[in-house]
C-alpha cells in the first residue's frame, strides 16, 4: 500500500456502497471482526479490512492495545472491534481492547448457558464474599452461593468475623459456574454452590416433603442450623431458627450442638436445597394450652428476651409469653425491674390459642 491517506469523499466505505450496496449491511458499529496489521507507527496504528477498506486505532485505543500490538507483526492478524463505520478521515475507527474484552463476555455467556463448571482461583475477599478472575474480568462470588461446606458460620453474623473466615480461602482454587452477567455493568457472579446442586437435585430425588429423616448437626449459625442427612451425608439441609421449636429461639445452640444426632422432618425441597423442621416433630403446646392455663392464673416464668414491645417469658410446658412494654413506660424502666435468667410470677391476662399468642402482666 503506497499511501495510507484517504479522502472522505473517495473513501472505500463510500465506494463500497456505490458498487456493492447489500454487501455494506453485513458491517455495522459493534462487530467483532478479523483483520490484518498494515502499518503500526507511534500515533497510529492501520489495518487491513478487505473489502471494506482500512482500519484505523489512536488515541486511547491505541494505548489501550499496546500490550496486544507489541507482538504482532505485519501481516498478522486480530480481532477488532468496529467503533465508528467511518472516521472524517474515511477510514474504519477500530479497537483491539474493546474486540478481546467483547469476546472475553461471549465466552463467558457461553458458559453461563451451557452451565459448565470452570476452576478459578480467589484472589480477594470481602464480608459479602470472596472475588476472582475469569477471562480477564473480576467475577464476585456471594457469600449466599457457597457451599455449606465453605460458608462462615458465625455467631450473630459478625461481618468483621465473617471477612475473617473468607480471607482464609484467598489463593485457594474452588470450582464454580456463572450464574449471572452483564457487560455493560461489568457485572459477572458466580456461585460453588451451583455447581454441586446438579449433583445433589439427582440424590434428593428418593426424598419427598413430608419425609422423616435421621441426621447429623453439621453446623450452626445465628439464622438456623444445618443437617447433614445421616443416610447420605452428601446431602445437607437448613432448619430455619422459626422451625426449631414452637417458641420463639434466641441462639439456636440452645437447642443443638454440633454433631448431635437429631430426627428432622422435611418440609420443602427447592432449587436443589432442602429445608427441614425440628418443630415439626414436637407436640405443639398451643393446641393443649386450654389444658394447662386458664385467664387470671398465676404462674412462674423466666425473662428470656427483651424487644422494643417488652420481653418474652418462657413458663412451662414448652410455651412462651409477652409480657408488655406498657407495663413499665418504657425499655429503661423494664430493665430496672427484671432480669434476663431470672424467675418471676406472673398472672395470665390473655389467651389466644389461634394466633399462638399469650399475655402476662407482672404480679406485684
Amino acid at each position: 500500500m503506497s499511501s495510507i491517506t484517504a479522502k472522505k469523499t473517495n473513501s472505500a466505505i463510500n465506494q463500497l456502497m456505490k458498487t456493492e450496496p447489500d454487501l455494506i449491511s453485513f458491517l455495522k458499529e459493534g462487530d467483532l471482526i478479523e483483520v490484518k496489521l498494515l502499518k503500526k507507527t507511534p500515533r497510529a496504528a492501520y489495518f487491513d479490512l478487505d473489502k471494506f477498506g482500512t482500519g484505523i486505532i489512536y488515541g486511547i485505543e491505541l494505548s489501550n492495545a499496546r500490550n496486544l500490538l507489541r507482538d504482532l507483526q505485519v501481516g498478522g492478524s486480530v480481532a477488532a472491534k468496529i467503533t465508528d463505520l467511518e472516521n472524517e478521515s474515511g477510514f474504519v475507527e477500530l479497537s483491539l481492547a474493546g474486540a478481546r474484552q467483547q469476546r472475553n463476555w461471549q465466552e463467558l455467556k457461553e458458559l453461563r448457558d451451557n452451565e459448565g463448571a470452570l476452576t478459578v482461583k480467589i484472589v480477594g475477599a470481602n464480608s459479602g464474599g470472596l472475588v476472582t478472575t475469569i477471562n480477564e474480568v473480576k467475577a464476585f462470588l456471594p457469600v449466599s452461593q457457597l457451599t455449606s461446606e465453605h460458608y462462615p458460620r458465625v455467631d450473630n453474623s459478625d461481618r468483621n468475623k465473617i471477612l475473617e473466615e473468607l480471607r482464609k480461602f484467598v489463593g485457594q482454587e474452588m470450582k464454580v459456574k456463572i450464574i449471572d452477567l452483564n457487560p455493560r455493568t461489568n457485572k459477572l457472579i458466580v456461585s460453588e454452590r451451583g455447581v454441586i446442586e446438579q449433583n445433589i437435585k439427582e440424590l434428593i430425588e428418593k426424598y419427598k416433603v413430608g419425609d422423616v429423616i435421621d441426621g447429623i448437626v453439621s453446623g450452626i449459625a445465628d439464622f438456623g442450623v444445618f443437617i447433614r442427612f445421616a443416610d447420605n451425608p452428601a446431602i445437607e439441609g437448613l432448619v430455619h431458627i422459626f422451625e426449631i421449636d414452637h417458641r420463639l429461639i434466641d441462639d439456636p445452640k440452645e437447642v443443638v450442638k454440633i454433631n448431635e444426632p437429631v430426627k428432622v422432618k422435611i418440609i420443602e425441597i427447592k432449587e436443589g436445597r432442602v429445608f427441614l423442621s425440628l418443630k415439626a416433630l414436637k407436640p405443639d403446646p398451643w393446641e393443649t394450652i386450654g389444658d394447662k392455663l386458664k385467664e387470671g392464673q398465676e404462674v412462674n416464668g423466666v425473662v428470656y428476651k427483651f424487644n422494643p414491645f417488652g420481653a418474652y417469658i418462657n413458663l412451662e410446658h414448652g410455651l412462651q409469653g409477652l409480657l408488655h412494654i406498657v407495663e413499665f413506660g418504657s425499655p429503661e424502666e423494664m430493665k430496672k425491674e427484671l432480669e434476663i435468667g431470672k424467675q418471676y410470677q406472673f398472672i395470665v391476662e390473655s389467651i389466644e390459642p389461634k394466633e399462638k399468642r399469650l399475655v402476662l402482666k407482672l404480679k406485684k
